[in-house]
């Protein structure tokens, strides 16, 4: 009795995306406890997302924008405000289950504040989200079949086998990193009085998966202005690289494993403190990560793709089956150096700060691998030869292209591209030029679907004795373009181990054109 040995192999598989835009939109009273508004210096804003939940075929996003506007008071001093903006988005997603993973990735694509009146502001911002959707599903697919050789009138079964590398989701996990640190001034820095701008911002983030954990490390950028102490003194500002290295543990992770990690700086925090001397010349740095984790596992199976019998007929029910293998994962370089003029760029003195971030436009799959279009936002802050106006900023959009070379990728690949800012800097150049120069790290995996005829049954029936007469004992036989031993063998009646026998074969390759003696067997 003929018996077919299965395995359940649980696979995840993209099953599609969708994507909305938001335009937010709201006016801000200045409180009474602050100056009227002179000028907008800067504006900085990050997107919080509070909730994710499926609703029939569509997602529902809720978060905020938070954002913090600098600005010069009527008076000449600077102040801050912050604030935010709620929403509630909903995406549709045509064929979304109760089941399916849901991946949410957010993108504040521009954000302005603008001048309504000295004590009125307007900010307006355009947020891109993107709804990622797997699907579990799993397969039963023959990996062996069982003869029952003890049994005298057993089957005589041939069966062709196929290796397959597949990869499959084996964890998913999210965990938190905090990151804390002090900052001290030098010696040519003035007392703090209050902090009236922070910025931080992530810069060269690796992971690695090792056996029960992720380690990671990077870089915290840390860029704070505050008002010095005393009367009629000039802005100060501080600017530090916090670098940090640590591990989360993670249970069932393996070294072999590989990993797809999305990092976003959920929370950060400065706070000016005294010093031994009780001088406010140290600033806390509190921030904190969220690590969004997918470990894949690599698993090389043997599945059976066919069976005949030479004592019987066998009737076979097949199916095709999709695995997901990794194609590639690679990290890539991209240098970016461009010259810049900024506008009201003859009154730049000195450039304070320079702070970037990397947008991807487009995607494209060619022959030569993946094409990847965006630009690099950057942001400088300056000091002014204008007294009215002694700090300004600019915002410049740098284009780039880059070719991530990856042989085999083609339009049916599923690729996961995370980009990152790892090195900028911006220097005056004289005549109002500034040249930038960037190193973007694009962070790739790539999976390629690979389909393959799966046996999901078998039944047996006496051999068709009419059948078997009409074909001839033995034959002559020219090898076709579409030939393979197995089929030849199958079609004749015969074994491919009588056909290289027959022939003087040393191994199962023919090609076209090549003659061959075949002996119908009887088993």
């Amino acid at each position: 009795m003929l018996e077919l040995v299965k395995k359940n192999i649980h696979m995840n598989r993209w099953k599609g995306y969708a994507t909305s835009q938001i335009t937010l939109d709201d006016d801000f009273i200045v409180p009474d406890t602050m100056d009227d508004v002179e000028q907008i210096i800067l504006s900085s804003g990050e997107i919080v997302i509070d909730s994710v939940k499926s609703q029939a075929e569509r997602v529902v996003a809720r978060g905020k924008l938070e954002f913090i506007i600098l600005y010069r008071g009527a008076e000449g001093g600077l102040q801050t405000l912050p604030g935010s903006i709620s929403f509630e988005e909903p995406v549709n997603v045509p064929g979304l289950e109760e089941k399916d993973f849901i991946q949410l990735q957010w993108d504040l694509e521009d954000l302005n504040a603008g001048l309504i009146n000295s004590r009125k502001l307007s900010v307006k911002a355009i947020v891109t989200l993107q709804v990622k959707v797997e699907t579990a599903y799993d397969v039963d697919a023959a990996v062996d079949v069982d003869t029952g050789v003890s049994s005298g009138d057993a089957p005589v079964v041939e069966s062709l086998r196929r290796n397959v590398d597949v990869a499959s989701i084996a964890l998913r996990h999210k965990d938190t990193f905090r990151i804390k640190d002090t900052i001290t001034l030098s010696g040519n820095k003035l007392n703090i009085d209050r902090i009236l701008w922070s910025e931080m911002r992530l810069r060269g983030v690796t992971t690695r998966c090792m056996d029960g954990k992720m380690m990671l490390d990077g870089e915290l950028p840390v860029f704070v202005i505050y008002q010095g102490e005393g009367e009629n003194v000039p802005i100060q500002w501080v600017e530090q690289s916090i670098p940090f290295s640590g591990e989360l543990d993670i249970p069932g992770a393996s070294g072999d494993m590989v990993s797809s990690v999305m990092v976003h700086l959920i929370h950060k925090d400065v706070e000016a403190k005294p010093d031994s001397d009780g001088e406010m010349r140290e600033i806390d740095v509190d921030a904190v990560l969220e690590l969004d984790m997918k470990l894949y596992k690599e698993e090389n199976m043997e599945l059976l793709s066919d069976l005949y019998s030479t004592n019987r007929e066998l009737t076979l029910q097949t199916g095709e089956a999709r695995f997901d293998k990794i194609l590639m994962k690679n990290m890539s370089k991209c240098k970016v150096a461009e010259k810049i003029s900024p506008e009201q760029a003859e009154k730049i003195l000195q450039i304070c700060h320079s702070e970037g971030a990397v947008k991807i436009d487009e995607t494209e799959v060619r022959e030569d691998g993946l094409h990847v279009e965006g630009i690099l936002e950057v942001r400088l802050l300056y000091l002014t030869s204008d007294d009215t106006q002694p700090i300004l900023s600019a915002v410049e959009n740098i284009p780039f292209h880059f070719l991530i070379e990856a042989p085999g990728i083609n339009s049916d690949t599923v690729t996961q591209l995370n980009p990152g800012l790892e090195q900028l800097s911006a220097v005056m150049l004289g005549g109002g030029s500034v040249e930038v120069k960037a190193t973007i790290s694009l962070d790739l995996l790539a999976l390629q679907p690979v389909f393959v005829q799966i046996i999901a049954g078998a039944s047996e029936a006496p051999v068709d004795l009419n059948n078997l007469q009409r074909l001839p004992g033995i034959v002559g036989y020219i090898v076709q373009p579409d030939d393979s031993l197995w089929k030849i063998a199958k079609k004749f009646h015969t074994t491919i181990d009588t056909v290289m026998a027959t022939n003087g074969l040393t191994d199962k390759t023919v090609k076209p054109g090549d003659r061959l003696i075949l002996v119908k067997e009887l088993s």
